[in-house]
């Protein structure tokens, strides 16, 4: 989750931009009421209203602290494990949670409407990490750039490999990118522990390009993304087309959707957390209706809890895929780090 995860509306910019001042959206309080840090990644973002309606009901004053992306996310809590940078944190994703789990980052809570999620979001039977949203990684293309120039659209991730495709595919890197990894391990789905390192040579050979990160693969090389990149098909979310959309309601956009993996974004107490109580708090203000409801609005990923509704364009502009790739948890975290430098020997030299 981003993470994905696109911030276009001028709403989302400025709740991140209030957050990454390191500020909370209220000001100082004179009424005694505690502050409770969260600990999350760079996409993190939430509507200053809901937030702040949080902070006058619970009393308590949330700090948001940054620490890079999911895995970035990851690496700090579990360097930190046994010196707490906070007390609460969002936003470990399904490719790192295993890791963040084995180390001991969480104590286990179960919210009180942790029954509204859907089991298979679930990675810990000890309830130390609860599901917040959804996100599914997923190929995008340049809708325009395909009818200008007469290209037949790609529909599969074989495809990519094509000659007629050949230069127009940027990807951020899985060494440093958390939808980068989760592509490299759709993949490893798609064409098994053998087949994937052939189709990575396929890629290289049909001049993918390689990107640090999400931000400068959609923002710079996209072409999809306000037209300036030189690419049209970039891996982002399936939800990426609802930041295209025009005037008419239509997308330039679209994630194809048999390409796509699902990345699933969590959040829990963190083990010594010197606020447990109101830890376990914002965990449950993360799954309330309220927040819910503005997760797409604000981070582009779709609600984790049932039922929750999403804007009426995304069934148009972006449907979710109907059997995203998904590898186990247990098997990530054992493999990832081979899986990761096989690639860079491959790709990288």
């Amino acid at each position: 989750m981003h993470r994905f995860l696109h911030r276009t509306r001028i709403a989302g910019l400025l709740a991140v931009a209030v957050l990454a001042a390191g500020c909370s959206f209220v000001g100082a309080r004179d009424d005694g009421g505690d502050t409770v840090t969260l600990v999350t990644h760079d996409s993190f973002a939430v509507d200053e209203g809901v937030l702040a309606a949080f902070e006058r009901r619970s009393g308590l004053d949330v700090e948001i602290r940054r620490a890079g992306d999911a895995g970035a996310l990851a690496n700090e809590l579990v360097l930190t494990k046994d010196a707490p940078i906070g007390d609460v944190a969002f936003g470990v994703d399904s490719t790192f949670a295993s890791r963040t789990l084995n180390q001991g980052v969480f104590t286990p809570y179960r919210p009180r409407n942790s029954g509204e999620i859907p089991q298979r979001y679930s990675v810990d039977p000890k309830h130390r990490l609860t599901a917040v949203d959804v996100g599914n990684v997923c190929v995008n293309i340049d809708k325009r750039w395909f009818a200008e120039h007469d290209v037949p659209e790609p529909t599969s991730l074989r495809d990519l490999t094509e000659p007629r495709y050949r230069g127009l595919f940027v990807v951020p890197s899985p060494v440093t990118s958390s939808p980068g990894l989760a592509f490299l391990l759709d993949t490893v789905t798609a064409f098994g522990e053998h087949g994937w390192r052939d189709y990575w040579r396929g890629l290289v050979a049909n001049d993918v390009r390689v990107s640090a990160g999400w931000q400068e693969a959609y923002k710079q090389d996209f072409s999809g993304s306000g037209g300036h990149g030189d690419r049209p098909i970039v891996l982002s979310y399936a939800s990426s087309p609802t930041a295209e959309t025009r005037p008419d309601g239509t997308s330039r956009t679209r994630a194809l959707l048999e390409t796509c993996y699902r990345q699933v974004e969590y959040a829990g107490v963190l083990s010594g957390a010197r606020h447990p109580e109101a830890a376990r708090r914002v965990v449950d203000f993360l799954l309330s209706r309220r927040f819910q409801e503005q997760v797409p609005q604000h981070m582009y990923v779709y609600p984790a809890v049932r039922d929750v509704p999403v804007p009426e364009s995304w069934s148009r502009v972006a449907p979710p895929p109907r059997d995203p790739a998904e590898l186990d948890a247990r098997r990530v975290e054992r493999e990832r780090q081979r899986w990761v430098r096989q690639w860079r020997d491959l790709v990288q030299g």
